[in-house]
């Protein structure tokens, strides 16, 4: 079934007229919506990273913080939003700054549980450079907890993936925790 489809179905089953004026459309917007926000699933790491890894003896810590991040819980398909920060320990090779927020919004605009896009970021970020270590914290709001059930307004759930270094050098990784406070 075509998406404008179904979301017509959905909202008919609500009980509402799609023949009225606010309503004509929006089975072809939400559609249209709904594939922006999950652009996740037409893109890959190899491609977002294309030729942006670059030699370099730097070793010490590179730290994106406060990269924003929108996506979708896949329990309620409702959004949580929030701020990631990815660090890594360069062991030869750089990647592009902007890369890494690319990476998480690639991450991050598929159907998700917090829990696996930190891990999915930190294991792709190690990968692609070869890090020494990596180490990702998120913090999001979570609609699904905010809008229905608990309704609990400010709640916000962190998560955490430290590997390499970030894992088994406690000053590595305090230095890290430090610098996104």
């Amino acid at each position: 079934m075509p998406m404008d489809k179904a979301f017509a179905a959905i909202i008919e089953g609500l009980g509402e007229d799609l023949t009225r004026p606010g309503l004509e459309k929006t089975p072809q917007r939400a559609a249209d919506a709904f594939r922006f926000l999950t652009r996740g699933y037409q893109q890959s790491a190899e491609t977002i990273v294309n030729d942006a890894l670059f030699p370099s003896d730097a070793r010490e810590m590179v730290l994106v913080k406060d990269i924003e991040l929108y996506s979708l819980c896949e329990h309620h398909l409702l959004p949580f939003v929030g701020k990631c920060h990815v660090a890594y320990m360069p062991n030869g090779k750089v990647v592009g700054l902007s890369k890494i927020a690319r990476i998480v919004d690639m991450y991050a605009r598929r159907l998700q549980i917090q829990e696996n896009l930190t891990t999915q970021i930190a294991a792709t970020i190690e990968s692609i450079t070869g890090a020494a270590g990596v180490a990702v914290v998120i913090e999001a709001h979570h609609m699904c907890m905010m809008m229905r059930g608990v309704e609990k307004q400010n709640s916000s759930m962190v998560t955490s993936a430290m590997r390499g270094v970030f894992r088994t050098n406690t000053n590595t990784r305090n230095e890290f925790l430090a610098l996104i406070r």
